[in-house]
């Protein structure tokens, strides 16, 4: 009793010097996060504070395209839904379709280069190289490059009709399935680096141990690779299909796209700077912002990884 009474006593004198610490390392916590919250401020909710006003703006009365004034006209969300619906419906379809695509080509290779060539650190490296290589040109002259490759005068399309492997008249640039093409090619990068990161981590033991107690390959690579690399694969999947979904430049005529596979983003930038409807590019711009975060709040919550968000 007497040494119980002790601890207490003890642990009660003890709580005003922990608390006096924390009081005195409080205030250099708040100085340390203080340039990021100014950042943050200045570069984040300004910026969106702004957007959500403009997106309330209504024409002046009498005046030039592109002149606003401040005002509460809620009407410009619902004329955007209205009047912009298929290119919102089609820019969540082909960010999807991407994801999936991503995935699919994006997963193999993370396996190979994290699981297959761990034991072979040359070999490892230069095929994150070779992943990475991307990065260092340009996402425009990438697509522009595809655009040549994939132009009905272009080598590749030449020689298939030439073959007769497509008919004469067949084209690939400024359909739904060159833009998709290009968003999974562009950020096939995006998917594969996080489930690199997650597979290069994982204990091969665990999987020495299913392989003892007879489990199948494939019933190991579904019962233990794939839980264990699940957090990359929601890394990469909110990685390529967020900005899938704002992307403009697949999509757009110049590019692989056409009139026909215009995105919400195309819309976007056409409002914007060809248009002057900056309330229209405005409410646009916040729809798609948060419509991408109920879906992957939702997609979050549904594979039970919650702390990532």
């Amino acid at each position: 009793m007497a040494f119980g009474a002790f601890q207490s006593n003890a642990s009660t004198a003890a709580q005003p010097s922990g608390a006096l610490v924390t009081q005195r390392k409080s205030p250099i916590a708040l100085l340390l996060l203080l340039p990021g919250v100014l950042y943050l401020i200045l570069f984040f909710l300004t910026p969106l504070l702004s957007l959500v006003l403009t997106s309330f703006q209504a024409p002046v009365p009498g005046g030039f395209a592109g002149d606003y004034e401040t005002a509460f006209q809620w009407q410009n969300y619902t004329v955007v839904l209205e009047t912009y619906w298929p290119h919102i419906s089609r820019s969540f379809v082909y960010a999807l379709l991407a994801t999936v695509f991503a995935l699919m080509i994006g997963y193999p290779i993370a396996y190979v280069i994290g699981v297959k060539l761990r034991e072979y650190p040359l070999w490892q490296a230069l095929a994150l190289v070779l992943v990475i290589a991307p990065f260092f040109i340009s996402f425009l002259l990438r697509t522009i490059a595809w655009k040549q490759i994939f132009a009905d005068e272009g080598i590749l399309m030449s020689a298939l009709k030439g073959l007769q492997v497509i008919p004469p008249d067949a084209y690939f640039t400024g359909t739904p399935a060159a833009v998709i093409f290009g968003l999974t090619y562009n950020f096939i990068p995006f998917m594969t680096l996080p489930i690199y990161t997650s597979l290069e981590k994982l204990d091969l033991r665990y999987l020495e141990a299913g392989g003892d107690l007879y489990a199948h390959p494939a019933t190991v690579f579904w019962k233990i690779t794939i839980p264990l690399s699940l957090p990359g694969i929601l890394s990469g999947t909110l990685l390529t299909f967020i900005p899938a979904a704002g992307d403009y430049i697949n999509a757009s005529r110049d590019f692989l796209g056409s009139t026909d596979t215009q995105m919400i983003g195309n819309v976007i930038e056409a409002n914007f700077l060809i248009l002057q409807n900056f309330p229209a590019a405005a409410a646009l711009s916040l729809l798609l912002m948060a419509a991408i975060l109920v879906l992957v709040t939702a997609y979050v919550k549904r594979s039970g990884t919650d702390e990532l968000l």
